[in-house]
């Protein structure tokens, strides 16, 4: 009994040492038990707050995402989901320039770019300039928006219209006209009355070719009441409404001795293209005004008559730079392999700018020495040289002008690469990824026009998918 309890002693009693390891690993683990739901946690803060930016986007609360976003550990790595979201909330917030950075982390070098983001991040770049405190950057969003024609964008477009720039507000009257929403605009039959003419006219021709009969009676009493261009697009309006007697005033205006009012006779000619008005053009390259002649010149390429050659040989010999220029670029559009002698004489013409444009025109035409002029003119010294050459190289789908509009694109001066943007809307989409990187420029207006460039090259791409 004594040696039991004696073992039983020794049983129960407890080292130091081992007491102090006992209690430590106890601690350990309440230490651990206590932690152990923390890390589940902090991996699941990404996919926590994706689930919230859902529903706050679609709530619309689109600064919470951003928010939300934005309070993310420097090394999480958020869902590409939740980069979406984010990208798109800061698009809908007109802070499109962080909206790109987000589409730098979704789309890695290499990977095929996503048109469903590229849209309205494109968009967004030019939206985000119509209340640009330099009014050129007003005109090159709102020149955008003219082009695209987009109605999604009519809130926009109608603030436009009380713009103080005039430039900026008969762009505006265009672009509503280009997004089939002049029909139904109110703004638009206000500005119908705007103090200055130039906003007048777009808005009058916007409304006729919409075919709005309830302002018939407005372009009438311009018609009669004033004179000049003014008049020259109400007459236009109407005969697009119906009044067809109106196409005589426009021919008759221009021969009257006012130039500007028959510059606009002439420009409404060359876009109506009525055969009978052929005479009147054909006859205008020999006007004494040098600018009537070039009016004339850009009319007979609008007017895309083979009957347009006579008239145009003329205005290539004309003493005038401007004139030729315009010729010879109306000669490429008429598309008649003829006129390539023509155009090849003009390849050596003194003046650098019609040298251009013969380039141009035989760009058109399919013959690979204008492609070659044209590559030369873009290492000219001169940066309008540079930008002419890529007007000129925007009439190629060759791979070669591509390339060298991508050189452009990257040109220490503003105006080449403004030229090459616009240029690369008519490319093939391989120039998609070149845009992109053009929506990145130093220049607001480069940004712009390549963000416009990057739309038309979407719409056309989606359109030939649609018809596969």
């Amino acid at each position: 009994m004594v040696v039991r309890l004696g073992a039983r002693d020794r049983h129960l009693r407890r080292d130091p040492a081992s007491d102090q390891t006992i209690m430590t690993r106890v601690i350990t683990l309440i230490l651990l038990l206590i932690a152990a739901p923390l890390f589940p946690a902090s991996a699941a803060t990404p996919s926590t707050a994706e689930s919230k930016a859902v529903s706050l986007f679609k709530a619309g609360d689109y600064s919470e995402v951003i928010s939300l976003y934005r309070s993310l550990p420097p090394d999480a790595r958020p869902s590409n989901e939740f980069l979406r979201l984010s990208l798109l909330s800061y698009v809908r917030l007109g802070r499109a320039d962080e909206a790109l950075t987000i589409y730098a982390k979704l789309i890695q070098p290499g990977q095929p770019h996503d048109a469903s983001l590229l849209r309205p991040l494109a968009l967004g770049i030019i939206t985000s300039h119509v209340r640009d405190r330099n009014e050129h950057v007003r005109i090159a969003a709102y020149s955008a928006l003219s082009e695209l024609g987009l109605p999604e964008t009519v809130a926009i477009l109608e603030d436009g219209l009380l713009d103080p720039s005039v430039v900026v507000r008969a762009r505006a009257a265009e672009a509503i006209g280009r997004a089939g929403l002049a029909a139904k605009s109110g703004a638009l039959r206000r500005a119908l009355r705007d103090e200055m003419p130039t906003v007048r006219i777009a808005a009058m021709t916007s409304l006729g070719e919409a075919n709005a009969t309830d302002v018939q009676q407005r372009l009438l009493d311009v018609a009669r009441t004033e004179d000049g261009p003014e008049a020259i697009f109400a007459y236009a309006a109407l005969f697009k409404l119906g009044h067809s007697e109106k196409l005589g005033d426009i021919t008759s205006a221009a021969t009257l001795p006012d130039a500007e009012t028959r510059m606009a006779a002439l420009g409404v000619l060359g876009r109506l293209k009525r055969p009978a008005s052929l005479a009147v053009l054909a006859q205008a390259v020999y006007d004494p005004d040098p600018s009537v002649r070039a009016f004339a010149a850009g009319a007979l390429g609008e007017f895309g008559s083979p009957d347009g050659v006579a008239p145009l040989t003329h205005a290539i010999g004309d003493e005038m730079a401007m004139v030729r220029g315009v010729a010879a670029t109306s000669l490429g559009k008429l598309g008649i392999t003829g006129t390539r002698p023509l155009l090849s004489a003009l390849t050596r013409d003194p003046n650098v700018h019609v040298r251009a444009s013969a380039a141009e025109g035989l760009i058109r035409l399919g013959d690979t020495s204008g492609l070659k002029l044209a590559t030369d003119l873009a290492r000219h010294s001169d940066p309008s040289i540079r930008g002419a050459a890529a007007q000129a190289l925007s009439a190629s789908p060759d791979k070669e002008a591509l390339a060298v509009l991508q050189t452009l694109l990257q040109d220490q001066q503003p105006l080449p690469r403004l030229m090459a943007a616009k240029g690369l809307r008519k490319s093939s989409d391989s120039a998609i990824p070149v845009l992109v990187k053009g929506l990145q420029d130093s220049d607001e207006t480069v940004r712009i026009a390549a963000a416009n460039s990057l739309l038309q090259q979407l719409t056309r791409s989606s359109s030939l998918k649609s018809r596969r």
